[in-house]
């Protein structure tokens, strides 16, 4: 039988002060986490379903996975897992990859999917009551995608960490932007959760400018301690579509 993990402290800290930040979660919300299966959202489902037990703010909690139907990839295990967790998990199967080959000229088939999966994600919620939709990435997937748009678009952006759909009837947050990739991948082991491997097997099949940006900070971050504090004080405008809170400053600890 499955049981929720008690996130460890450090990990605890981040979303806690990111939620306070950024104001994620409120009383009533009925939150709906995107879970792909890796390891950042399997960690972030145990952290919300321990904040859903222990934090002062009420708040229901339901999964969404989108099974893409790739070849390689299978996160049918997480129906059995979520179903022993008692929590609620809708299950989603469309052929994206078989989509993308018939509509893509030339253009990113990872954009294509991730476009699909939101649109999946926005119906579901809304048809199953849910206002907010929770995503897992974290600090490192928003210093990367920073980069990403300085060096080869030209332009200044990264992942909000709250901001409400163009439609305006769906909230999303993501918990884990002052959260290291690092800090998810030990919990992850330590509590030995069931992680779907390759995660987007279609992403792996060449090089991507993602993982030449992910190797760069790598590097600077062996020469120099604090690039991601710098880079996060940096990105913070960026990180709101519209009245920012009043510029939080995170401790060296949550980072």
């Amino acid at each position: 039988m499955s049981e929720i993990k008690k996130p460890p402290k450090s990990l605890l800290r981040c979303v806690g002060r990111a939620i306070e930040d950024y104001a994620l979660i409120k009383a009533g919300d009925c939150v709906l986490l995107g879970l792909s299966g890796g390891k950042d959202s399997l960690s972030l489902l145990h952290i919300l379903a321990h904040l859903q037990r222990y934090a002062p703010i009420r708040f229901e909690l339901g999964c969404l996975t989108v099974d893409p139907q790739i070849p390689g990839f299978d996160p049918s295990p997480l129906k059995t897992y979520l179903a022993d967790l008692g929590i609620t998990h809708f299950y989603c199967t469309q052929p994206i990859m078989e989509e993308a080959k018939k509509h893509l000229i030339r253009k990113s088939f990872c954009a294509y999917c991730a476009r699909m999966k939101r649109g999946i994600m926005y119906r579901i919620a809304r048809e199953q009551g849910y206002n907010v939709l929770a995503l897992a990435q974290h600090l490192d997937d928003l210093a990367e995608s920073f980069l990403m748009s300085a060096l080869y678009s030209g332009s200044l952006q990264t992942m909000k960490a709250h901001y409400t759909n163009d439609t305006g009837d769906v909230r999303v947050i993501r918990p884990l932007v002052y959260a290291r990739e690092r800090q998810t991948a030990d919990f992850a082991k330590v509590a030995q959760l069931p992680v779907i491997e390759d995660s987007c097997p279609a992403c792996f099949v060449a090089p991507t400018q993602r993982e030449h940006v992910k190797g760069l900070l790598a590097s600077e971050e062996r020469e120099h301690k604090d690039v991601f504090q710098n880079l996060l004080h940096a990105m913070r405008p960026l990180m709101v579509r519209q009245n920012p809170p009043s510029s939080p400053q995170p401790s060296k600890e949550q980072i």
